[in-house]
């Protein structure tokens, strides 16, 4: 079968080689399981293959085949427990399969096409709403954020030394100061950024695709922060920053901290290097 352009890095390993062989059954397995009539996939997929789909009376939805990449195993439980708040529904889980059937978003379009200061005042808004207590099966951030201080070191010397031992080192030195410090545990959301937030019919706007964990507000705004799609300077990452802090009554520092930390842990992936998050790290250590 046919597979997104964004989804083409998968062949590149054993594991994604398998994947892929298993995707054409599982689909039509899916599909049967379900009674789905399948649309083609959506072209814009980078981490698992998504298609429309109709259930048996018409009503709109999507059938998501994960890459069982760790980041979001636990995003049918996320989803679940939102229970359509803020997020959209899920509707289905097949758990074998790494399947997810979810409330189809309409129109469908990106948080990203509004000007930057809207798109982060709607992040601001929806974020209070997710920001629950869970109990469930969610990974600890402080557990996660331990993982990062171990491998950063080493996938950054593996890969070649990409970028200046000193960013290497304020990413560790902010993992020292934030992980057992954290204030109140909530579930929070490591991809919130505004491709993540697509427009709806039954709420303005539904967050999609949840790599959940179980951590502090200050880091749940952190994919806002660094992303792209809201511009990439300097100064749009840190008009971002105070925006969305002041919003929401955060603790700036702590902001500033995980999102060092955080860049730098998704800065690279083997040989590959995600220079965007560098520079984002980079901007943010050297200050205004």
């Amino acid at each position: 079968m046919e597979i997104p352009a964004g989804l083409s890095w998968v062949r590149q390993t054993p594991e994604g080689r398998e994947w892929l062989a298993t995707l054409a059954r599982w689909r039509d397995e899916c599909a049967q399981q379900w009674s789905l009539r399948l649309g083609p996939p959506f072209p814009y997929a980078f981490a698992s293959l998504a298609m429309s789909a109709d259930l048996p009376d018409g009503t709109p939805a999507v059938l998501k085949l994960q890459y069982p990449a760790p980041d979001s195993r636990h995003e049918a439980d996320a989803l679940a427990h939102w229970d359509g708040e803020a997020a959209v529904r899920l509707i289905a889980h097949d758990p074998q399969r790494r399947a997810l059937l979810v409330e189809r978003c309409r129109p469908g379009s990106p948080l990203h096409e509004l000007p930057a200061d809207e798109a982060v005042d709607v992040v601001a808004g929806l974020l209070p709403r997710l920001w629950r207590r869970p109990a469930g099966p969610f990974i600890p951030l402080a557990e996660e954020a331990t993982g990062w201080r171990h491998r950063l070191p080493e996938a950054w010397d593996r890969a070649g030394r990409p970028y200046g031992r000193r960013l290497v080192d304020a990413a560790l030195d902010q993992l020292d100061r934030l992980v057992d410090t954290q204030g109140e545990q909530v579930l929070v959301n490591q991809d919130l950024h505004a491709g993540n937030v697509l427009r709806a019919t039954r709420e303005p706007w539904l967050v999609i695709d949840p790599k959940p964990l179980l951590g502090e507000r200050e880091f749940a705004v952190v994919p806002i922060v660094r992303g792209v799609e809201l511009g990439h300077s300097p100064e749009a990452v840190r008009r971002r920053l105070d925006r969305v802090t002041a919003a929401l009554g955060l603790d700036r520092d702590r902001v500033v901290g995980w999102t060092i930390a955080h860049c730098l842990a998704w800065s690279l992936d083997g040989d590959t290097v995600f220079t965007n998050q560098v520079e984002v790290a980079r901007w943010l250590v050297d200050g205004p």
